[in-house]
């Protein structure tokens, strides 16, 4: 039997087969668990924008930091952050900038301070884009790296800053300086380098302590903000020393006039807890290109300007010229022949009569070492006793002096004492009591005949130390006078507590006491009469003139020591001349007279088309008195040639014989020296260039960083 199928029966509607579930995907649902864990531990979280940029996705925990409790999603993604201000050398890349580019991008920093405060987040994604390839947002990931921000900010601060001032370190200092010189042109843009050293900073930390120390540094930065204004400007080297680098700056007028001030504001007493103290500072100042083309050249020029101001009493600034460069190797030849000068006998003691100011009687004599040198002849004391403290050789050079001084007094009278200058650390060293006790021993001479000169700076050292050496001496019987009181870290606390049988008036207070309004003379009567109510003598140091010999015998000084009376002369000679009675009758000026810079040296001098020399014999701020000049003609003008750069623009005003007098058009400003400078100075290439006489290494150099051929420089005029 067959089975038919109609027709209708294939035609009728059949049920759907039922769906069939997908395959199973692993890795899909491993991923889809991994950014779950990702958003719930809370190590980040996506975002999510339209092609607007609009928020249309957040992470659900982030959202209170990013847009508050209630907030959802909506408005523009970039505005709600603010860009992180990179540390040098990293990119400056903004949201911004990405988001316009519409590529990926990651480690993007913003901030946003709402919720718990100013968080710092890190931003990755990438822009996304239909099958038709139009933009349709932008996707990524976002982490809250705050806490890794203020650790970077931290570690970057003690990289570029100085922790204790919070000034700019060397290291960075160092880059920047290099950056500018690099970036400027060697001709025609100036940049300056002060260097500033704290004078008797060391005092303060060793008789108040480091923490004293750290505030009164603290307090310093603070002066030097207030001066220089810009914080970026100045640098903490390292200990007491501080860097001022100005760019586009070359006014010497106006360096100087910065300097002044620097020396002025930091010279005035700090109050340090319940202390007071009073340092000063000395500055080196140099000036790009002229004193250099690179970092290093530039600070080692700053450095030596810095040397000469401290070596010329401190307190002072100091502009670099190429003679320190001689003075540094010269210094350097001279400290290799101080080693062997002992050996050689080649120091010598000079002796300045001490004399009674009442009777013009020589009472003894002040021991002055002096060096001849087979070369160089004799070598000043301010030359040799630096080098000789800076290379530990002053307690030998010390202790010679002690005991010639004493073989030397043995021949005097009986009357005349010797007084020996004492170093700070010749002082300090732990056997100088005995020293001083052998010396006696050896050369005979009677302990009260022996005057020991101490400074105020061995009071920086411990003071129980102190006291006892002051004690071991006064058990020898040696007397012991306080030399240039007041000059240095002054305590009256000195005074109550060691036994001093003299005080000597530095010669500094001398000079000028007689002027009108003069402060020195309050200084002078102040000193003398506190003298008096402690019951010791006083001498009056640097007396040249009679008005000054009257003020201190006027304010009953004991002992006045100075030219009016005798210079220094030789053993021998003080040897001949003393006796019993010596007297010295006083000759000299009768008045004080205002200092002038008298001179006698060459100038040039551009008179039309030509170039004349002449002899310097006077100079001022407003003129100078010129000998040895022809064809000059009053009103005319002229250009005066003071070497080193400095051309000054002057109108003749008198002619008299062969001497010239002329008033320069723009007054010329201190050096910091004591001299007088241009305002401005010329390189040699541009002396070169206008026909003057120059040195050719400076020409052929200058020419080099310009880029001028060297065979383009001919005809210099040497």
């Amino acid at each position: 039997m067959s089975l038919r199928i109609g027709r209708s029966s294939l035609l009728k509607k059949q049920p759907p087969e039922p769906p069939v579930a997908p395959e199973p995907n692993p890795l899909a649902e491993m991923g889809q668990a991994f950014l779950q864990t990702f958003e719930t531990i809370g190590q980040g979280g996506f975002w999510m924008t339209d092609a607007a940029g609009a928020l249309t996705y957040l992470s659900a925990h982030i959202r209170p930091d990013l847009l508050g409790e209630d907030a959802g999603p909506g408005g523009r993604f970039i505005d709600l952050f603010e860009p992180v201000v990179r540390t040098e050398g990293e990119s400056g890349r903004t949201l911004q900038f990405v988001f316009a580019r519409k590529s990926k991008f990651d480690g993007i920093l913003v901030r946003r301070n709402i919720g718990r405060g100013e968080r710092v987040w890190e931003l990755s994604g990438e822009a996304m884009f239909d099958p038709l390839g139009e933009h349709s947002g932008f996707r990524g990931i976002l982490k809250d790296v705050t806490e890794q921000h203020l650790h970077a900010e931290e570690k970057s601060q003690l990289v570029r800053y100085d922790p204790l001032t919070g000034l700019t370190n060397r290291h960075r200092m160092g880059k920047v300086l290099e950056q500018i010189l690099t970036s400027f042109d060697a001709g025609s843009r100036c940049c300056t380098v002060m260097l500033l050293d704290l004078d008797r900073f060391k005092q303060v930390n060793d008789t108040l302590g480091h923490a004293a120390g750290d505030a009164l540094l603290k307090q310093v930065a603070e002066r030097l903000i207030t001066i220089v204004g810009d914080k970026e400007a100045i640098c903490r080297l390292g200990g007491d020393e501080f860097q001022i680098v100005l760019r586009d700056q070359g006014d010497q007028e106006f360096l100087g006039q910065l300097a002044y001030r620097i020396i002025e504001m930091l010279s005035q007493p700090y109050r340090i807890g319940e202390e007071r103290c009073t340092i000063g500072a000395s500055i080196g100042i140099a000036i790009s290109p002229r004193d250099g083309t690179s970092a290093d050249e530039l600070t080692r020029n700053a450095d030596l300007a810095l040397y000469s101001a401290k070596n010329s009493g401190r307190g002072v600034f100091r502009f670099f010229t190429t003679d320190y460069l001689k003075a540094a190797t010269e210094r350097r030849e001279l400290e290799e022949d101080l080693h062997l000068a002992i050996e050689r006998d080649e120091f010598q003691l000079y002796y300045q009569p001490v004399v009674d100011a009442r009777t013009d009687t020589v009472v003894g004599a002040e021991a002055l070492i002096r060096w001849i040198h087979p070369v160089k002849g004799f070598v000043s004391p301010a030359q040799f006793i630096p080098l000789a403290e800076e290379s530990n050789l002053i307690c030998r050079l010390g202790e010679f002096a002690l005991r010639r001084g004493c073989s030397d007094a043995m021949q005097w009278p009986k009357s005349l004492r010797v007084a020996i200058n004492v170093s700070p650390v010749q002082f300090a060293e732990e056997d100088f009591v005995k020293i001083v006790q052998r010396v006696l021993r050896e050369t005979r001479l009677p302990p009260e005949r022996l005057e020991l000169e101490i400074t105020e700076s061995v009071f920086v050292s411990d003071d129980e130390k102190v006291q006892q050496i002051f004690q071991g001496l006064k058990n020898l019987g040696v007397r012991l006078a306080l030399d240039d009181f007041g000059t240095g870290y002054s305590s009256l606390g000195y005074l109550r507590r060691s036994p001093f049988d003299k005080l000597k008036i530095d010669q500094s207070f001398i000079r000028g006491a007689t002027e009108f309004a003069s402060r020195n003379r309050p200084i002078v009567e102040a000193t003398a009469t506190m003298a008096q109510a402690l019951s010791m003598v006083t001498t009056a140091e640097g007396v040249e003139t009679f008005d000054q010999l009257d003020l201190v015998r006027a304010q009953r000084v004991n002992y006045v020591q100075g030219y009016i009376y005798s210079k220094p002369i030789s053993a021998e000679e003080f040897l001949s001349r003393a006796s019993d009675n010596w007297q010295i009758v006083p000759s000299g000026p009768a008045r004080q007279r205002a200092d002038r810079l008298t001179m006698y040296r060459a100038v040039g001098v551009v008179h039309h088309d030509t170039y004349q020399t002449g002899i310097l014999r006077n100079l001022s701020t407003s003129g100078a008195l010129i000998e040895g000049l022809t064809d000059m003609v009053p009103g005319e003008m002229i250009a005066v040639d003071l070497g080193s750069g400095q051309i000054a623009v002057a109108q003749v005003i008198r002619v008299v014989g062969i001497r010239t007098g002329v008033a320069f058009e723009i007054p010329l400003v201190p050096d910091g020296a004591g001299g007088l400078c241009t305002l401005r100075r010329i390189s040699s290439f541009d002396l070169w260039k206008a026909g003057l006489p120059v040195n050719k290494d400076d020409v052929l150099e200058l020419a080099k960083l310009r880029g001028t051929p060297a065979g383009a420089i001919t005809g210099i005029a040497l």
